[in-house]
């Protein structure tokens, strides 16, 4: 009991350690609250229309925040739509929620033209995606630009797949400025949402060349699978339990064997991770507070020079003299 209290008490020194370190780099919670003071209402609103209308858009606007930030770092280039760009790339190809975007972006140019970047509606409604799922709240920090560059091959290269070893997520996470604890706390955002089963069809049917299944694999959990994936374009919950709640039942999943990505049942097998695992499974108000914490950093991830980028009037293209 002292030693998981030990752990507990770990876990917030490193999140405090971690966060102030982004005190001075942070970007405005102001931002907007002159030039756009009705932007988080529109966006609320917008955001609940949708999901009322179709539930698994939530989880689809977390996953495209990701996928934003951990490409050129937090500047809406996974939204620009051309021959070579990232929406277009082999990672890309399960995103969805762009319409959300394009339909918040085209309310807030009737209410503030020119003023709020695609960038910064990306991330505030992975937020508000978070919270109508029951997730929690945090305020959103503003002034990201958006980028005039995006390319497939750097999404092909930087996004992970489900497939990778922890040692390389962390690498990956590093080079983001982010931490250890942020990949565990961040990869519970799969207690909800959905894959193909193409994902994980390899876990089930010749792992590592093999031709039996993953032996991680619960026995229970790989019989439902094997029958739910005979298909590679069906789709299945990344959380068996509770798919539609924002909880704790991601990390107690991963203690069953009950991980469907190789990459989030390995955070249990692996030394540097698996502490993280066992202490947030059982403590669903720290897991909120953290994962509040992890948002507001990866949301803070930028591969930019604040005068590189724009304000884009449609977030599918960049800016022209003529359209500005």
């Amino acid at each position: 009991m002292k030693s998981f209290v030990f752990l507990t008490a770990a876990l917030f020194l490193v999140a405090a350690v971690s966060a102030s370190a982004y005190d001075e780099d942070d970007l405005p919670y102001d931002y907007y609250s002159k030039s756009c003071p009705k932007l988080e209402c529109i966006v609320h609103k917008k955001m609940e229309e949708w999901i009322k209308k179709d539930y698994s858009l939530a989880p689809a606007l977390m996953r495209l925040h990701f996928h934003d930030c951990f490409v050129r770092g937090c500047d809406a280039s996974i939204l620009l739509d051309y021959e070579g760009s990232e929406k277009n790339a082999n990672a890309s190809k399960t995103l969805r929620g762009f319409e959300v975007i394009e339909d918040i972006k085209r309310e807030l140019e009737k209410e503030c033209p020119k003023t709020v970047s695609c960038a910064d509606i990306v991330t505030v409604a992975a937020r508000d995606a978070t919270l109508a799922v029951g997730g929690p709240y945090w305020m959103v920090p503003y002034g990201r630009k958006d980028g005039t560059v995006s390319n497939a091959k750097e999404a092909d290269q930087l996004v992970p797949m489900g497939h990778e070893v922890v040692t390389d997520l962390l690498e990956l996470f590093q080079s983001k400025g982010l931490n250890v604890l942020d990949l565990v706390v961040l990869s519970g955002a799969h207690t909800i949402g959905r894959t193909t089963c193409e994902s994980l069809q390899y876990r089930l049917y010749n792992y590592n060349g093999t031709k039996k299944s993953d032996t991680r694999l619960d026995h229970l959990y790989l019989n439902y699978l094997e029958r739910k994936c005979r298909w590679a374009s069906e789709y299945v919950d990344l959380d068996a339990v509770t798919p539609k709640k924002f909880d704790v039942q991601y990390y107690k999943n991963l203690q069953k064997g009950m991980g469907l990505l190789l990459t989030d049942q390995l955070l249990y097998k692996d030394s540097r991770t698996a502490p993280i695992v066992t202490a947030l499974a059982t403590q669903p108000d720290e897991f909120g507070s953290l994962f509040s914490a992890s948002m507001v950093k990866m949301g803070n991830i930028q591969d930019y020079l604040s005068t590189d980028g724009e304000v884009r009037l449609n977030c599918a293209r960049v800016n022209t003299p003529t359209n500005y």
